[in-house]
């Protein structure tokens, strides 16, 4: 097992640094952009959550990639990354996307036609809600010549309408949005179990104003499908509930494979970049509690090109690692509109490269780490449904004895 994954991660390592242009999602069910925070019952993270000591790493990195001008600290001088230099928003004209971030206009065959089985079906999609930069090559079947080479997109449980409000999100917002459609997880399920996907991640909006903040609603998504088809493999990117640790626990106990909820950045910049009812200590406790409520994978994803320092990065990934994190994703965060975030820095596709290696020497099962990579995607969820299958192969082969 040890020596397949090591293969898998291997070739995903090469597929993300040799094409910026091939990361795609896989069917994807999605939770939003992330936002997450508590609306009134605060809770803190518990005492146990110290840092750890990172460990010494060198990098493998070549010439003139030097690990040493990588960190921020250690080069105040360098100018080498544009970007827009705003308080918070706005948009400087005269900053170009570096060609690694361009993507096609969204067209084709395939693309028409999941558009118009998404809307007959009457199911939202991230993909189209946080402008995702992915979605012509998701939605037109990823990259050609794989195996799997089926139009896939993300779906967004609980409506379109989002009752937060975080500065580096599209989707709508409102106090008060629509009620969730009662058929909503049944029409879901159908849609994914017709597309006949191996691997599929459940996301929603943030939803507030609903007592269990959605949770019944995921966990309702997640026993259907997998009733529909017992075989497929379930990946749950969620709010934090509130802090609610019975909701948390609800989504955790459906059936799920894979647990996910997003931190977005380093601690100094919550309040800057998320809506103020998220904060960081809580998102770090509903990652430690799905833990240890049921033995599942977790997942979390960092934004970069916020301001952030690569101290900040590290210690985000080192306090990820402390409450159990199996699986990190690291993508460049794009201002949406100019009323959005300013970009701080385009992330050279090198230093992602970086962030990829060290997050995996410090003990993450793996890093999906790239200008385009978003919480799911069709390389890395490639990677998480093989280790799973292997995980699977191992209990029944041991249930046998």
């Amino acid at each position: 097992m040890a020596s397949t994954l090591a293969a898998l991660s291997s070739t995903y390592s090469q597929f993300i640094s040799s094409s910026v242009h091939s990361f795609s999602h896989r069917v994807t069910l999605s939770n939003g952009t992330g936002k997450d925070g508590d609306r009134c019952n605060r809770l803190v993270i518990v005492s146990e959550l110290s840092h750890v000591d990172a460990p010494s790493y060198n990098s493998n990195l070549v010439p003139p990639f030097d690990s040493s001008t990588l960190f921020e600290s250690k080069n105040k001088a360098n100018k080498s990354y544009p970007g827009g230099m705003g308080p918070h928003t706005g948009r400087d004209m005269t900053i170009k996307k570096p060609n690694w971030l361009r993507q096609k206009a969204p067209l084709g065959e395939r693309y028409m036609e999941l558009k118009e089985s998404l809307s007959a079906l009457k199911l939202n999609t991230v993909c189209e809600e946080a402008q995702c930069p992915n979605i012509g090559e998701c939605w037109n079947g990823g990259v050609a010549g794989e195996d799997n080479h089926i139009g896939t997109a993300t779906i967004m449980l609980l409506g379109d309408t989002c009752t937060r409000g975080c500065r580096f999100c599209a989707v709508k917002t409102s106090r008060n949005p629509a009620p969730p459609d009662p058929m909503e997880p049944e029409n879901t399920a159908r849609a994914i179990a017709s597309w006949g996907v191996g691997y599929v991640v459940l996301t929603s909006v943030d939803r507030d104003d609903l007592p269990d903040g959605g949770s019944g609603h995921f966990a309702l998504t997640v026993k259907t499908l997998k009733e529909l088809k017992p075989g497929i493999l379930v990946e749950c990117l969620t709010s934090d509930f509130r802090g609610d640790l019975e909701a948390v626990a609800t989504v955790v106990q459906s059936g799920l494979d894979v647990f996910a909820h997003n931190i977005e950045t380093v601690k100094r910049l919550q309040r800057i970049v998320r809506d103020p009812r998220a904060r960081y200590d809580q998102s770090l406790l509903v990652l430690k509690h799905a833990k240890e409520v049921e033995s599942v994978v977790s997942k979390s994803s960092i934004m970069l090109g916020l301001g952030e320092s690569d101290e900040e990065i590290k210690e985000t990934m080192e306090d990820l690692r402390v409450v159990g994190v199996d699986i990190l994703t690291l993508g460049q965060y794009l201002q949406p509109t100019p009323l959005h975030l300013t970009v701080k820095e385009y992330v050279t596709p090198q230093k992602f490269q970086f962030w990829k290696e060290y997050g995996e020497s410090i003990g993450f099962r793996y890093v999906a780490s790239g200008p385009l990579v978003r919480s799911s995607y069709r390389a890395g969820e490639f990677y998480i449904e093989s280790m799973l299958h292997e995980q699977r192969k191992l209990v029944n082969a041991s249930s046998r004895h």
